[in-house]
């Protein structure tokens, strides 16, 4: 494993996507700093650090596992940001584009583990 978890796609977008989450959640009420805020930024603050943990394993069959796992985080933080917007926390253009990056980094993790899962076991770990 020559490279580093730094320059997967995958790990920059959700780096990404958790500093949108932080921004996006300041401004919920104040009510909500142990509810969906804390909810919300876990959830985003896991994708990135599954995908970093599961890659720095070295075994294809971990970072499969964390890769699942991160995805899941996806669907969670989805889940969190369709309730907020229900709630009418946050503006609207900006839970949209916070909806679409998440939907865009679900898309990315769930082809890298479609590509993991095909690819000949010699291939190296390293699938961004």
């Amino acid at each position: 494993m020559g490279s580093s978890y730094r320059n997967l796609i995958a790990w920059q977008r959700a780096l990404e996507l958790s500093v949108t989450i932080y921004r996006l959640t300041g401004n919920f009420p104040r009510e909500e700093v142990y509810g969906l805020t804390s909810q919300m930024r876990r959830a985003a603050v896991s994708i990135a650090s599954n995908i970093a943990e599961g890659y720095g394993r070295g075994s294809r069959r971990e970072y499969r596992q964390f890769l699942r796992i991160a995805y899941g985080s996806v669907l969670e933080l989805q889940t969190q940001l369709a309730i907020a917007n229900k709630l009418g926390f946050g503006e609207s253009e900006t839970m949209e584009r916070t909806q679409a990056m998440s939907e865009e980094l679900g898309k990315i993790i769930w082809a890298i583990q479609k590509k993991l899962d095909t690819a000949p076991e010699a291939t190296p770990v390293c699938i961004s």
